[in-house]
């Protein structure tokens, strides 16, 4: 997204008759930059096919298609798989309040789009987000001529911002976010943000820290109403198979390395390389005997072009693998290091263990419902970390790494009410997400914490859509 300028008075009103210029000069460098991106997603579709699918509609070329009469779209822009699936339930009630509605949904990413493919129904449209130069948007803005525009989280571009409000189309920045690491990004490039933002019709931020940081980049907040994500219910049927899978475990817990992004893997495995008790789940009493308690280790990748990398990540490692696309009605509970194999001969110098691979697409409910506890993936590397309230409302307890400025005010109340743990590296986490499991009673507690840390922090979505139709009325 933009967010791009720094704002003091002074200079900035000196250098207010160049934006036109920033902005032509922008436009033209993305211009060249075209074949690039051409080939850019002829590389990404190699292992995601998706990318490949409709590729002119990134440039405005929508085919030969009629115009349409007048449609009156609503627009939703969700760049990614976690904005599409926070604007599912504002989507849902967007038709309530405006039966009839026709949905034009866009995305800049392959998942994105495969998930949006959901949200479709008669009459709908759904195309990639045009490229930011002023004929593609043009070009777009004239085949759809949406009635509103509503952005998730944080995809401001400076062509379409200008083009919509030129074009007389209100266009909003909805479950708003700004981390003071893109606010400092930001003021870098002066001339093009402030106009983007200042063209849009409304802000509805996530927090009041956000919509601080999203007025110093000149935005029209006009609410703070909490994150989308808190209203996005996860999939009951796919819970409650992954519930009545862990109950199958004859008591093993079940740890689980969740939306992990590059590095993670092989981080994860390294510990669980060099340490037999983070694999095994072997403990020693306050008697000084040693016991086991097993523990089953699941990794599931945060995109599914690395899910073959990861794989081939486990085996070198010296892990069984067990793949989740494999898997015929339940997953195998496989072994774990000192493990007897069929016939009763000991394992021996047999794998390390097996550890599981989730490589499928929208099934995270399913993978926090057969967890215990899991490690938050992107948080362990300076990432942002993913979205910690899917696993809440699975209630499943986290435990997160340093870096979640992506989420930074649900991770703090995560933690407050003990729904959610914190280590400084993934070492640590590892130990801490072990003892979680192996202690029953207080594993319970913080799934329970996690539920009710949840549950309590809905209702963004219904005044969002309050917003939205309220905008909607105030056209001339």
């Amino acid at each position: 997204g933009c967010g791009l300028v720094r704002l003091e008075r002074g200079p900035w009103r000196a250098r207010g008759q160049r934006h036109p210029m920033i902005r032509a000069l922008y436009s033209i460098l993305l211009w060249l930059a075209q074949p690039v991106l051409r080939l850019k997603l002829a590389r990404r579709g190699r292992s995601e096919p998706g990318y490949l699918q409709a590729v002119d509609e990134r440039f405005g070329h929508y085919g030969a298609e009629p115009d349409l009469p007048d449609p009156g779209f609503v627009w939703v822009h969700a760049v990614s798989l976690g904005e599409t699936r926070a604007a599912a339930a504002l989507v849902a009630a967007l038709r309530a309040q405006l039966p009839g509605m026709r949905l034009l949904l866009t995305h800049g990413t392959a998942t994105g789009r495969a998930e949006g493919a959901l949200l479709l129904q008669t009459g709908d449209v759904q195309v990639w987000q045009p490229w930011d130069t002023p004929r593609a948007v043009g070009r777009f803005l004239a085949r759809f001529r949406p009635r509103i525009g509503i952005l998730m989280e944080t995809e401001v571009w400076p062509n379409m911002a200008h083009a919509c409000k030129a074009a007389g189309v209100p266009l909003a920045l909805a479950n708003a976010r700004l981390s003071d690491k893109s606010l400092k990004q930001a003021r870098r490039l002066p001339g093009l943000s402030a106009p983007a933002y200042a063209a849009l019709a409304a802000v509805w931020a996530q927090t009041e820290a956000d919509a601080a940081r999203l007025r110093q980049l000149g935005a029209p907040v006009q609410g703070v109403f909490g994150n989308l994500k808190f209203d996005a219910a996860p999939d009951a049927a796919q819970l409650q198979l992954g519930r009545q899978w862990r109950g199958a475990g004859a008591g093993r817990a079940v740890v689980l390395l969740a939306s992990s992004r590059d590095g993670e893997e092989a981080a994860l495995l390294q510990i669980l390389q060099a340490d037999s008790v983070a694999l095994s789940g072997a403990s020693v009493d306050a008697a000084g005997s040693s016991r086991r308690e097993p523990v089953q280790w699941l990794i599931v990748p945060r995109h599914p072009q690395r899910f073959d990398q990861v794989a081939r990540l486990i085996s070198q490692h010296g892990f069984a693998l067990s793949r989740r696309s494999q898997w015929l009605d339940a997953p195998p509970f496989g072994l774990l290091r000192g493990d007897t194999l069929p016939g009763g001969v000991p394992a021996g110098s047999a794998p390390l263990g097996e550890i599981w691979l989730g490589d499928s697409m929208g099934e995270m409910a399913l993978y926090y419902g057969l967890a215990d506890v899991a490690l938050l993936g992107g948080s362990f590397e300076p990432l942002g970390g993913q979205n910690l309230i899917e696993a809440a409302a699975c209630a499943c307890p986290v435990v997160m790494g340093p870096h979640t400025f992506n989420f930074s005010e649900a991770a703090e109340l995560a933690l407050d009410c003990g729904a959610a743990l914190r280590a400084a590296a993934l070492a640590p986490a590892v130990q801490l997400a072990l003892e979680l499991a192996r202690d029953r009673t207080r594993c319970q507690q913080a799934a329970s914490a996690a539920n009710v840390f949840a549950a309590g922090h809905r209702g963004a979505t219904s005044k969002t859509v309050r917003a939205i139709v309220a905008l909607l009325t105030q056209r001339p």
